[in-house]
């Protein structure tokens, strides 16, 4: 029974270890900023939660130590990732930066155009 359990926290560590590798390697070979933030918020992510949740299964299964502290950390990274990354690519895309010329879809102009249609201002007769 230890050596499975074993083998679980092994594994948990090194697919963490797999998906911030390919992490880092999406930031460095990805043409645009928002396929890199898209490969930093996305992989990186789950690689930290599952380096993360081996470590807390090591301690809670071998150590005999729950630890409150790697289970807050596991639920800040899983709740500020993904949404730092977002507002990254929204501040970039705000900001002017253009998309990669192969993209292919471009749903944020279309959002941005009706919300700035609609919008209120002094030529349109609204305050």
């Amino acid at each position: 029974m230890t050596a499975i359990v074993e083998y679980a926290v092994v594994l948990a560590v090194l697919i963490g270890v797999i998906f911030c590798l390919l992490g880092a390697f999406g930031l460095v070979r990805m043409p645009d900023v928002y396929l890199r933030s898209h490969a930093a918020t996305k992989s990186a992510t789950l690689g930290v939660l599952c380096v993360l949740a081996g470590a807390f299964l090591y301690f809670a299964l071998f150590e005999g130590h729950v630890s409150a502290k790697l289970l807050l950390g596991i639920l800040f990274v899983f709740l500020t990732s993904p949404v730092a990354g977002h507002l990254n690519g929204r501040a970039a895309y705000r900001s002017g930066v253009k998309l990669w010329g192969k993209s292919v879809r471009d749903d944020w102009e279309k959002a941005l155009r009706k919300k700035e249609e609609g919008a209120p201002s002094p030529e349109n007769g609204r305050p």
